[in-house]
């Protein structure tokens, strides 16, 4: 197989090569511990807080809001488990979405075995939640709303400066799931009201294992993990410099071209669209259309099975996903579309198709061309799908 066509960059991304470059001095020349009062530590000292200064900057924070982590989990982890630790005298509960990544879902489970109650709430047919929904979930021992940015499966967009002006209207803790937004999408803390926001850096062609917590100054978080000292006291654990370092330079790299890029993802997305609406049968557009991803596709195809389609575009040298990396290992149907109201049958063949700056036109055209074979080879093998063109003929 010669040809390879990656569209999976919800997934992960590729580092780039100036990312690398940054880190590689920080793995053999500039080693030093950044918490050695020596010269030599100090200078990975600077490097470390030069980092965390630009990476607030990005979000219109403050140096000292900026807590890294090993990644997006991690962070969203320690958002959830830290306020209910926190807050537990004001209340035990806790509002979030049906469509949330597991790293939210799993945790917030997670502190109902511990005795908080969880409000998961419903979206519309778009994967955007309602706003009169969250109103009418907020209650006198609310402690905290998490919703995500921008969905990893659908691309979906949330109103998230209008979740952060009722919850600080409420007195209630706002934390995003940047994961999926962060680069794509302009943020200010401030503007959206966001107390707490998750960021993972292998998403914008930056290192796998290091991510950060925004966490607003004032607010009195316990650490998740313990140890020493590193993070102001707040995140035990010698600091993975090189990391830190590649997540900095890949920040800057994204954040210098943003408008370009995400139009230049945008045009394509809506080309890629465009064609499988067109030229595809009995297809879904998942997500919202216009509060969407700039670099998101995704589409339910009738009488297909996702997996099967997988594994054919993989032959054919594409790299796609059915939904979210972290359930590839899972049969059931996506939560996400199940919460869309998605019939498990339809749910069963969907395909995410997600976007980087090297893909072009002639890439996505060689996909749709084959996709198109694809679909109708497997078609013509379900019985289903047998039956339902003799009904539509009679």
């Amino acid at each position: 197989m010669e040809k390879q066509i990656y569209l999976d960059h919800a997934a992960t991304t590729a580092v780039s090569p100036q990312v690398l470059s940054a880190m590689l001095p920080y793995f053999t020349e500039q080693f030093g511990n950044a918490g050695g009062i020596y010269g030599f530590g100090q200078k990975s000292k600077q490097a470390l807080e030069d980092a965390r200064g630009y990476i607030a900057s990005t979000i219109g924070a403050k140096a000292e809001e900026i807590y890294f982590t090993a990644g997006g989990t991690e962070s969203d982890n320690w958002a959830l488990k830290a306020t209910a630790t926190a807050y537990q005298k004001k209340g035990k509960h806790i509002i979030t979405t049906k469509i949330e990544h597991h790293a939210i879902l799993h945790t917030a489970q997670y502190l109902e075995k511990q005795g908080f109650e969880v409000t998961y709430l419903d979206v519309d047919e778009s994967g955007i939640v309602r706003l009169d929904d969250l109103k009418n979930a907020i209650r006198e021992d609310t402690i905290l709303i998490s919703v995500m940015f921008a969905n990893n499966e659908i691309g979906s967009i949330q109103p998230i400066a209008e979740i952060g002006k009722i919850a600080h209207e409420k007195g209630i803790l706002f934390h995003t799931d940047a994961v999926q937004a962060y680069t794509q999408i302009p943020i200010s803390v401030d503007e959206l009201q966001v107390d707490m926001l998750s960021v993972s850096a292998h998403k914008f062609n930056g290192p796998k294992g290091v991510g950060f917590l925004y966490i607003r100054k004032g607010l009195k978080l316990q650490s998740l993990i313990h140890g020493g000292q590193q993070e102001r006291g707040r995140r035990a654990g010698t600091e993975n410099i090189p990391g830190i370092i590649g997540m900095a330079e890949a920040s800057r790299l994204a954040h210098a071209d943003l408008l370009e890029r995400t139009k230049m993802e945008s045009e394509l997305r809506d080309y890629l669209i465009g064609r499988i609406e067109n030229e595809i049968p009995y297809c879904r557009l998942n997500g919202d259309r216009e509060k969407r991803l700039p670099n998101n596709v995704n589409f339910s195809f009738r009488f297909i099975e996702g997996e099967s389609m997988l594994i054919m575009l993989d032959m054919k040298g594409i790299c796609a996903s059915s939904g979210s990396a972290c359930t590839s290992g899972s049969l059931d149907p996506s939560h996400v579309l199940l919460a869309i109201g998605l019939p498990h049958e339809i749910a069963h063949g969907s395909l995410r198709l997600t976007l980087g700056r090297e893909n072009t036109k002639e890439e996505i055209d060689y996909v749709v061309d084959e996709l198109k074979k694809i679909i109708e080879r497997l078609r013509n093998m379900s019985p289903l799908y047998e039956d339902f063109v003799k009904q539509q003929s009679v």
